[in-house]
């Protein structure tokens, strides 16, 4: 093309522009990059859209297209003649609400979201009453999945009546490669106000200042979907004092003042059959309830996984809701199953985390290997070896923000989304090597066992301290210590049977040995028949008498006394026994012979004779070891109540009870606590039978304020079943029956079925006396 040519046809200032743009040889990128005009600005020139760019745009386009003045002059002119033509009048450039944005469709089976919905309600039922001076914008987060869109299409449709100038529904794109440009989003929201394209100004600034112009005394309800971050939505916070703003994310964008949050996670239960329900039709529900049920949880409640599982059944009506659970029991497979059409479960997944930095996205990867449901900073920083767990806590905080993992109770712990940890499993074996897993997963089981191992060590009797504790950062006392194995208990118990697995059999004893006091307070039956049984095969492998003499006398004390199993108890005290002669250890035979009696004592054989538990006295009294003579003598005064011989136990108990209240004076740990309750509940029972009952409640009471304080469900349960005793005995049956419930649900709770059994028996005992019918045994005991 000539110059003449080009110049004879420029009667428009876009022709006019791209043909000084094509002389210049620049392509609008080139010419935006020299000129510092905004490609988008360069384009909307060239097509028309901007007719009568500003006199500092057109100037600084000149220099990079080699102007004359001439040249100028006539763009500048071209520019003011645009202006002139185009400035709309009031009347005709802005248009009523009509022209706004159409909503997408409502759904008719939105279900469980009713307690979310009211909050929206009442944002605008105060913005319609005037009670805001300002607008108010609403923040709807939550993981993929959600029916974050979904709850603000219901409520734009509902309060409807409510907005009188209408709704803009605005597409922000947030999760995609490329999220709408806030200036792009403000021209489509000013073209559904109303307002002619001539008429939109370039600038992104004037944009926001023009949109809120028209909102200032409109009422409107704005939905912004899909929000990126706080950078893209703040640009498109122009609603006016009548204005509600509803912006759905999966980032909370805490970075946004004064906004009212609500969080979506998943359905309840009921809910999520419900949801299930107006899918596939309730009768076919109604069929196969259990298996609907299953199907909500394998679906994590999460009302895209449930339409997705939904609609695949509803294709298919003559499948059985079993089948599609059988297939989505396979976690391997799980998130293929969860597929229809162009729903994928998968895929919204994967768009959440592309959005993550590489070292969040490597922690939420080997999260996937925690073996319980929560975890904390320092599981997160073994798993990517960081330097500390405040370094770890922030890659933590990224994953909240981007709905990844979500907080959970208590404080500084997290959790996963079922389905969230199926994806994060997959990503596990997709982005990281065999190698790399392997040391993640060796690094928190090593976390986990040395941390457990030194929370155990905080509750080591003053008398029986073997290595002292030591501060760790997890805690740095013994009631943090007992929080954090009571709160990590799944995630250490699992790692120690890994540590067992591996061959790491000496943290495996050191475990188990630290542990024993702490057995007495927290954990299991269950907890510590695996621990202690762990620790004996560990002794063995490695040949050790001494340990195995060690922990098959735990493991007898656990068979015992927590699990009922008196004759297997018997065995196992009889081997250690032999193992601790075998080693030579005074402390150990001592023991052994300890825990052969009080599994004899529950069997119901014979009493021992004197000599036996004398010969238990000497050993210890030989071997030095202060604390473990003052259980065997609590255990001689026991035998000698059995045998009728109530003064001389009292004196002994009187013994016994003196030492450990002395060993509790000053500083103490919790079993110099928990060891002075058990000596009192023994005390009490010899005091019963010497009719000294007010004594013998009181010292129920002590016992259970002792228990409580150090949260101790076995000696709580312990307590109040010996107080339930005593106050049947003094006649007081409604206090005894309450005592004695209580007593029966914290067994129940730590699994212990010959406890249970005690307080069942007890409590039929009294509906006998008062003639009312027994207790029958709880689901589950």
């Amino acid at each position: 093309m000539t110059n003449a040519a080009w110049s004879d046809d420029s009667s428009t200032f876009k022709a006019l522009l791209y043909g000084y743009r094509m002389r210049a040889g620049l392509t609008q990128e080139e010419l935006a990059e020299s000129s510092g005009v905004s490609i988008r600005a360069i384009s909307d020139m060239e097509r028309g859209v901007a007719k009568s760019p500003q006199r500092r745009t057109i100037e600084a386009l000149a220099g990079s297209l080699a102007l004359s003045d001439a040249e100028l002059t006539a763009l500048q002119k071209l520019a003011k003649q645009g202006r002139a033509r185009t400035a709309p009048k009031p009347e005709t450039r802005i248009y009523g609400a009509s022209a706004m944005g159409v909503l997408p469709p409502d759904l008719d089976d939105l279900t469980g979201r009713e307690k979310d919905f009211t909050a929206l309600a009442t944002l605008a039922g105060e913005l319609a009453e005037g009670k805001r001076r300002a607008g108010h914008v609403a923040i709807l987060s939550g993981s993929a999945g959600t029916g974050k869109t979904s709850l603000a299409v219901r409520a734009a449709h509902e309060f409807a009546s409510r907005f009188a100038d209408g709704q803009l529904f605005l597409k922000l794109r947030g999760m995609s490669a490329e999220p709408n440009d806030p200036a792009d989003v403000l021209h489509l929201a000013l073209r559904s106000l109303g307002v002619d394209a001539v008429g939109i100004p370039a600038e992104p600034e004037h944009r926001i200042g023009l949109c809120r112009a028209l909102l200032k005394d409109r009422a409107t309800l704005i939905i912004l979907d899909d929000a990126a971050d706080e950078a893209q939505v703040r640009p498109l916070l122009v609603g006016g004092p009548q204005c509600l703003t509803l912006i759905t994310s999966r980032q909370l964008l805490v970075g946004l003042e004064g906004a009212s949050r609500i969080n979506l996670g998943a359905l309840e239960r009921e809910d999520a059959v419900s949801l299930l329900a107006s899918i596939i039709g309730t009768p076919r529900v109604a069929r196969e309830k259990a298996a609907a049920v299953e199907l909500a949880e394998l679906c994590g409640r999460l009302p895209l996984a449930l339409r997705i599982a939904g609609n695949r059944l509803a294709s298919r009506p003559v499948w059985p809701i079993s089948r599609l659970v059988d297939q989505l029991r396979d976690q391997g497979k799980r998130l293929t199953t969860l597929t229809a059409g162009d729903l994928d479960i998968r895929s919204v997944f994967d768009l959440s985390y592309r959005q993550l930095s590489p070292a969040a996205a490597t922690v939420f990867r080997r999260l996937s290997l925690v073996p319980a449901a929560d975890f904390s900073a320092g599981a997160a920083r073994a798993l990517i070896d960081a330097p500390d767990e405040d370094e770890a806590a922030l890659f933590l905080e990224e994953l909240t923000d981007a709905s990844m993992v979500q907080p959970s109770y208590p404080y500084g712990r997290y959790q996963f989304h079922d389905l969230l940890k199926v994806f994060a499993t997959e990503r596990l074996t997709q982005d990281d090597s065999a190698e790399d897993i392997h040391a993640a997963e060796y690094r928190l089981n090593d976390w986990l066992v040395r941390t457990a191992t030194a929370a155990g060590r905080y509750f080591q009797p003053s008398g029986g301290v073997t290595v002292p504790p030591a501060p760790t950062p997890s805690f740095d006392d013994a009631a943090g210590a007992g929080r954090w194995l009571d709160i990590e208990l799944k995630n250490w118990s699992t790692a120690v049977q890994r540590a067992a697995e591996h061959g790491a059999h000496q943290q495996v004893l050191d475990l188990a040995e630290a542990m024993h006091w702490y057995s007495e307070l927290g954990g299991t039956a269950r907890t510590w028949h695996d621990v202690f049984g762990l620790a004996v095969r560990s002794a063995l492998a490695l040949g050790s008498k001494r340990d195995e003499a060690v922990h098959r006398n735990y493991l007898a004390w656990a068979l015992s006394t927590l699990m009922g199993r008196a004759s297997e108890a018997i065995d196992m005290a009889e081997q250690a026994r032999q193992a601790a002669e075998e080693a030579g250890d005074l402390c150990e035979q001592g023991w052994a012979r300890i825990y052969l009696l009080s599994a004899r004592f529950n069997a119901g054989q014979p009493v021992a004779s004197r000599a036996l538990l004398d010969e238990t006295v000497a050993l210890f009294e030989k071997a030095g070891f202060r604390l473990g003579l003052h259980v065997a003598r609590a255990m001689r005064a026991t035998q000698w109540h059995m045998n009728g011989e109530l003064d001389e136990a009292a004196a002994e108990f009187k013994a016994c009870v003196d030492y450990f209240r002395q060993a509790r004076e000053g500083r103490h740990s919790p079993v110099d606590d928990s060891n002075y309750a058990y000596l009192l509940l023994r005390s009490t029972q010899n005091l019963a039978a010497l009719g000294r009952l007010d004594t013998a409640l009181a010292q129920c009471e002590e016992a259970l304020v002792i228990f409580e304080h150090h949260h101790a469900t076995l000696g709580q349960g312990r307590a109040l079943l010996a107080a339930g005793k005593v106050l049947a005995g003094q006649g007081d049956h409604a206090n005894a029956r309450a005592r004695l419930t209580d007593a029966l649900a914290l067994f129940e709770r730590v699994g212990v079925t010959s406890l249970q059994d005690d307080a069942l028996a007890e409590l039929a005992a009294l509906s006998t006396a008062d003639g009312q019918p027994g207790p029958v045994r709880r689901t589950g005991s």
